[in-house]
Formats: C-alpha cells, structure tokens, sequence
C-alpha cells in the first residue's frame, strides 16, 4: 500500500537516473553522433538581447586557449580541455593592495574562467553571448628522442671538452 505521491516521486527518480549523462553521450556513445553533428549545422542564435547583461559585458573580448601543462609537473592533467578567458580591461580601475602589494582590479569578469571539450564549442558559447574571441592554438610539442649511447659514438669532428675550471 503506497501512496500515489511516493509511487509518483520514485517513478519521476528513475526516469531521471535512467537517462545518461549528456557529457558521457557526446563522449561514448557512437549511437547519438548523428545528433551531435545535427547540433554543429544549426545557425547560432544570439542571447545577448534576453540576457539582460549590461553593454560593458557584452563588448568584451575573450581568448580562447588550450592550456599547457605546468612546466613542474610531468603529467597532462588540465590540458585536454579549452578554456575561455576574458581579457583585462585598460580602464578596469586596476590599484595595487596596501596591505599586501597585490594587484585588485574592479572587473569581476577577470577571474573567471570556463572550460569546454572542444574549440568548437568555445567559440559557439562565445558567438552566442556575443563577445568578440580570438582563439590560441596550441603549439605541438616536437619530441626529440635522446639516447644516452650517442654520447659515446665515434665521430670525426673534434672531441667535445668541457673544462670545469
């Protein structure tokens, strides 16, 4: 004997957790390519008109990047994703922290940052709030393989010395 308002709620849960994630959709599955690749051929609509953002917000101009790794760290972690940020304003009221030295700056918008799978979805999130983007490409790392048995490989030039005093 279960009320209609629990059977109600337990039916409304399972139909939410049974749907899956849109991120692992758009990852994983092979089935919904077609609705992805859909998506990429709509025109982009801008929402800068019911945004109700002010004007100031609207003009801003942002970057949009692929991080690299930090130079102390040997692992990727934080670079497979594109990232958007917004760039410093000339009259953002910048002044210097008494107390600490510290840069502080009026604009609010400065820190933040967002992060997206692709650059294609960067800069349809960017056109669509109708901020003016430029993109940064990454470089691509050349790796250069070194072996240690080459320093000791005959070659006819002259021997490489390295005095030590």
């Amino acid at each position: 004997m279960t009320s209609p308002l629990v059977a109600r709620t337990a039916m409304l849960s399972r139909s939410v957790f049974a749907k899956p994630a849109l991120l692992n959709s758009v990852r994983f599955s092979s089935s919904q390519n077609k609705d992805v690749i859909h998506l990429e051929n709509e025109p982009v609509l801008s929402v800068e008109n019911l945004s109700g953002a002010p004007e100031s917000l609207l003009e801003r101009n942002v970057r949009i990047f692929k991080p690299t790794r930090t130079p102390v760290q040997q692992g990727k972690n934080g670079t497979r994703l594109w990232r958007i940020d917004f760039d410093i304003l000339e009259d953002g009221n910048r002044w210097e922290n008494p107390l600490m030295g510290w840069a502080s700056s009026s604009d609010y918008q400065q820190p933040l940052s967002m992060k997206f799978l692709s650059k294609e979805d960067a800069i349809r999130f960017a056109e669509k709030q109708g901020w003016n983007y430029y993109v940064q490409e990454p470089k691509v790392a050349k790796i250069v393989k070194k072996v240690y048995a080459d320093n000791f490989t005959y070659s006819p030039t002259k021997l490489r010395t390295i005095m030590t005093k």
